[in-house]
């Protein structure tokens, strides 16, 4: 992994450096580019030299007069003050301007004298010829002297000490371009150089392109199959694909409204309604669900334990799996047991810890901040379980809480004081822990709660929360095809004889073994059932007691195990099948009681008539548990 490291950064030195090599490449390209457009630009305003000759010409003719065009001067501009005939004119200098003093001084500017016959204007000498003559011009001037300099600025006063001395001066290297303007190199000497750098730098960049290739071709697949399988890598992908699969199933973007919403036997029915369905090829193929549960600190997350895959040798026996409402696609956590997970359970305080109980008798403890091994386990002896723990249940408070779990070797470990547990004949029995009034430690043989023909599968108490206490009521389920509902009896007058204890009512709808029974946690008048025909039955006891108020088939009809509803508001319903798949329903609103339940249902249970049974009473394991 560390010769993997240092290529990849190699690789990525190489790619920076590329990168910065072009960047200079497109730098200079503007530059020079600029500086080519800036020429051209300054060249269009430089005037030319015929231009400025025609310009100086044309100025001098029209100081001269419109004379001097055909080399004549103007006679009235010349003319001298004295009018009288014959009196010489005086020419004017055709000097160019542009000549110095000292120049017209030194040279030889002297114009020939000469002699023109010119008829008179003046009658009265019409017959003389006047000879006009022109005396030689030398314009006058003068030398002047001029020094043309600046004045210097007053000097900066230079102090030298040891810190002047000694003081570093950063200077600037100056780079190849500007030491080449420098000496004055050619325009063309400076492109050709320009020209022979971007290939310099285009050999080099194809270079590193080879280089970059050749490493990244160079890894072997074997080094490449590890760093696949690296645990670093594995665990990156699973935590970041689980937040991916979350943010799909938040919202699903691509709903279109205008289609109607799928309808049937197994998607809705009355008013339930199926959420979800959980299954995984790869963990939960050919196993069944045992247990189930939900979390009490996170709604969305549910727990369900599996029993062994007899098609696959080396998978691990037993399996528990934590799944999410918002990742469909696989579970959130899968923990690993050496032996069938028969009953599971959130710890109600430790929201990291899920305990299970296994087909050894062992109990585990799972924390999800670990891998998929139990940190804790129960050691396999005869002062624990030495059979299959079917049940168990987190009882007590933050700082004082108990894990109570029953087995099919007949014993309950517990630290409760009095506890219900269902046994393999039908019976249901009440027992103590310690010695109390009137009661013994140990199973209360005489008060015996007999009314199903076959294994009790299911016991549950009603929940505690309303204005009237029906503590007191529990339910049933068996293989009979039955669900009981029960009044436990006092337990501060036990029986001292043999006492049979028969049930209120019996629920004698299903068809098929119900395996599974549990109050609703919020609506008193509420409970749900589940059988071998995959039917899930919900019954409200205000509305009827006959027939459930919804019945609905689940799936392809696989037999459904357990049944166990969210302890939030109770609208959802988790459902584990024998087909090892996890179905979550909603309710609806039969989960909103109103505010006459509580007395509705006091009204119901009064006026319900239980039918004893007379069978004798024959000890069992003990199946189903349920505390106080």
């Amino acid at each position: 992994m560390s010769s993997t490291a240092e290529r990849r950064q190699q690789i990525e030195a190489k790619r920076a450096k590329l990168a910065e090599l072009r960047k200079a490449r497109a730098d200079r390209q503007i530059s020079d580019s600029n500086r080519r457009s800036a020429e051209t630009s300054a060249g269009s305003f430089t005037p030319r030299n015929n231009d400025v000759d025609d310009l100086l010409s044309s100025i001098l003719r029209e100081s001269r007069g419109p004379g001097a065009r055909n080399g004549e001067f103007d006679s009235g501009e010349l003319t001298p003050s004295s009018s009288m005939p014959g009196t010489p004119l005086m020419g004017t200098s055709l000097l160019p301007s542009s000549l110095s003093g000292r120049a017209s001084r030194n040279s030889d500017f002297a114009s020939s004298i000469g002699t023109t016959l010119a008829p008179s204007t003046n009658s009265a000498t019409d017959n003389v010829i006047d000879r006009e003559m022109v005396p030689r011009f030398l314009p006058d001037l003068i030398d002047v002297e001029q020094e043309l300099f600046e004045l210097p600025t007053k000097k900066e006063r230079v102090i030298y000490n040891k810190e002047v001395q000694t003081m570093e001066v950063e200077t600037e290297t100056p780079d190849l371009e500007t030491e080449t303007l420098q000496r004055g190199v050619s325009e063309i000497d400076l492109e050709a150089l320009q020209a022979a750098r971007d290939r310099e730098l285009e050999e080099e960049s194809v270079q590193l392109d080879k280089e970059i290739e050749e490493e990244i071709r160079e890894i072997p697949p074997e080094e490449l199959a590890s760093i696949l399988a690296a645990p670093e890598l594995l665990e990156f992908v699973d935590s970041t694909t689980k937040m991916f699969y979350r943010a799909i199933h938040d919202y699903d973007p691509t709903r279109d409204y205008r289609v109607g919403t799928e309808t049937g036997s197994d998607e809705s029915e009355g008013r339930v309604k199926r959420v979800c369905e959980f299954f995984d090829e790869q963990y939960t193929k050919n196993r069944s669900i045992t247990d189930v549960d939900w979390s009490p600190q996170y709604p969305e997350l549910s727990v369900a334990s599996y029993n062994k895959n007899a098609a696959a040798l080396n998978e691990p026996d037993g399996i528990v799996a934590v799944w999410n409402l918002h990742l469909l696609e696989r579970p959130e956590f899968v923990f690993h047991s050496q032996s069938d997970v028969l009953s599971v359970t959130f710890s109600p305080f430790h929201s990291n810890l899920v305990f299970g109980g296994t087909y050894s008798g062992q109990i585990l403890l799972w924390d999800n901040r670990s891998k998929h091994l139990p940190v804790l386990k129960t050691p396999l002896s005869a002062s624990g379980h030495t059979h299959p723990v079917y049940s168990m249940q987190m009882v007590g408070t933050q700082n004082a809480h108990n894990l109570i779990t029953s087995s099919t070797d007949g014993t309950v470990c517990s630290c409760i004081d009095s506890f219900w547990v269902g046994t393999e004949e039908g019976n249901v029995y009440q027992a103590n822990r310690y010695d109390r009034a009137g009661a013994k430690a140990g199973l209360n043989q005489y008060d015996v709660y007999k009314a199903h023909a076959g294994p009790v599968m299911g016991l549950h108490f009603h929940p505690t929360s309303g204005s009237v206490d029906f503590s007191d009521l529990f339910l049933t389920s068996s293989v009979d095809w039955t669900v009981k509902l029960w009044r436990s009896k006092s337990l501060a007058k036990p029986s001292t004889t043999l006492h049979a204890i028969s049930p209120l009512y019996s629920f004698d709808e299903s068809d098929d073994p119900v395996y599974d029974v549990k109050w609703h946690p919020t609506h008193p008048a509420v409970f749900g059932a589940v059988d071998g025909s995959g039917k899930f039955d919900l019954w409200n006891l205000n509305m009827d007691t006959e027939v459930p108020v919804v019945q609905t088939t689940v799936g392809s009809g696989r037999a459904l195990n357990k049944l166990q509803w969210d302890k939030k508001d109770g609208r959802r319903a988790a459902l584990g099948g024998s087909d090892g798949r996890l179905y979550i329903y909603d309710i609806g609103d039969m989960a909103l009681p109103r505010e006459l339940e509580w007395t509705d249902l006091q009204k119901t249970v009064s006026g319900m008539v239980g039918g004893a049974q007379t069978n004798g009473l024959v000890d069992g394991d003990v199946r189903s548990m349920a505390g106080r």
